[in-house]
């Protein structure tokens, strides 16, 4: 062998020898847990309280009444699904092999402030308190800790899109919702102009006018489940100009926005809470009377 192979092959054993030292390491270890091991167990039929400390900020939400509320910051009914999941998500933690046990290295899995903070209460009584961190390289694991212990576990899945939420994504994002065969009119105004949709006989009209039963479908389907972007929780000294008014069911949807914004700011008869909606959805429910015309190109 040459002069040059032997000194490539003396550096490739010295790089074996520096990585197996690395690995046995007091505190590293990747042994793998026996099947079926949670991280946390909890009754979710019992649990009342959920606390979340995420880096964007925490959210407390509240069993009350037999209904899920997001208690703080604000004060607003929860997403009944995004709950669900995540107390779902919470008792299926399954731990799948023992990564470090040094404190010193939570900043590298963000299991320290970098990551989410997770109380799970029962009867106002803290059950599981867990942490969330970052995905594995494979993105089919998840580094978590349980709070109070310096273990380090992968855990089978991905969690941190269903616990490391912004408060809004906690919140019930409804406007409006209905069942859409159930509607039967719908009443436009723009300003001083009225456009009313209304079926008669199974058959759409507009005012007087065959309409498109397509167009329709897709604005009755588009206004029977209207979600929320985000919320506006802070007072507003001056709303936009109103663009439509839409009536259905005795509720008033209100549009309103500024020329050339990117959302639309909207509120119905049924609540002062003022939402905003992208201008892509919003778009499916702002229609003028030649968009609903069966003749209309």
């Amino acid at each position: 062998m040459t002069k040059n192979t032997w000194v490539l092959a003396g550096v490739l054993a010295a790089l074996v020898i520096i990585a197996y030292l690395v690995m046995q390491r007091p505190g590293e270890s990747s042994a793998p847990e026996s099947s079926g091991k949670m991280l946390v167990d909890f009754d979710s039929s019992a649990v009342d309280r959920i606390e979340v400390r995420a880096p964007g900020g925490a959210t407390v939400l509240e069993r009350q009444g037999g209904a899920w509320m997001v208690t703080s910051p604000v004060r607003y009914r929860a997403d009944d699904v995004t709950v669900g999941a995540a107390l779902s998500a919470g008792k299926r933690i399954e731990l799948s092999g023992l990564v470090s046990s040094n404190p010193a290295k939570r900043g590298l899995f963000q299991l320290d402030s970098t990551g989410t903070l997770v109380s799970i209460f029962e009867h106002g009584a803290a059950k599981a308190v867990f942490w969330i961190g970052k995905p594995s390289t494979s993105y089919t694991e998840t580094y978590v800790r349980r709070e109070g212990s310096d273990e380090v576990y992968l855990a089978t899945g991905m969690f941190s899109s269903t616990f490391t939420r912004h408060t809004s994504d906690w919140r019930d994002k409804t406007i409006f919702k209905t069942d859409q065969d159930a509607i039967g009119q719908v009443t436009l105004r723009f300003g001083d102009t009225t456009v009313v949709l209304a079926r008669q006989d199974s058959v759409w009209k507009v005012g007087d006018e065959a309409a498109k039963n397509d167009a329709v479908k897709g604005f009755t389907g588009a206004l029977a489940n209207l979600q929320a972007d985000d919320f506006i929780d802070t007072a507003v000294a001056n709303m936009p100009p109103l663009v439509v008014q839409i009536e259905v069911a005795g509720t008033q949807i209100r549009f309103y926005q500024e020329k050339g914004a990117d959302k639309f700011t909207v509120q119905t008869s049924a609540s002062p809470q003022l939402f905003q909606v992208y201008n892509w959805k919003g778009a499916q429910l702002v229609k003028r009377k030649k968009d609903f015309l069966a003749g209309a190109a």
